[in-house]
């Protein structure tokens, strides 16, 4: 077997949360890509933390931006999961969402979502380790979808 993956399949072993990481590039068209790497950080500033790789067709769009949403998935849009997992011209064509007034899309129907400004940014590997201060959140008590194995598993 080949180490990666392996190493891969060892880290799906622990169970993450779900969500599309969103922005708009230069031309205010819609970005966004599934991640699982999100994690909060810091209540005073309030930071979340993500990772995106550095092979990632849209990462010139965050990096120039220094505006994201994070949308975390409800246990009812598994769907969404592939759609933004898979490269794609027009993930959003499919998708129920909104441009807000800073020009980021935003799911509808998420667990939460917040909307951020790049604080930082970090080498990490293979990837880019992006620090945001959120500027705007909202949250529901919808069941969030979580991720284990690889797969998606909708019930907690």
């Amino acid at each position: 077997m080949n180490e990666k993956n392996d190493l891969r399949n060892a880290l799906g072993c622990y169970t993450t949360g779900v969500t599309i990481i969103t922005t708009s590039d230069q031309n205010h068209n819609p970005v966004g890509l599934t991640i699982n790497s999100f994690t909060s950080l810091s209540l005073d500033p309030p930071l979340i933390m993500w990772g995106i790789s550095n092979n990632t067709p849209s990462i010139d769009a965050f990096r120039h931006r220094k505006l994201f949403a994070v949308n975390i998935l409800t246990n009812e849009q598994s769907q969404l999961l592939k759609i933004f997992a898979t490269p794609s011209n027009n993930k959003f064509k499919e998708v129920s969402w909104k441009m807000n007034d800073r020009n980021l899309p935003i799911i509808d129907g998420c667990v939460a979502s917040f909307e951020c400004t790049t604080h930082s940014i970090f080498p990490g590997g293979d990837h880019d380790i992006y620090v945001g201060k959120i500027i705007e959140y909202s949250y529901t008590d919808k069941t969030p979808l979580i991720l284990s194995r690889g797969k998606a598993i909708n019930s907690i």
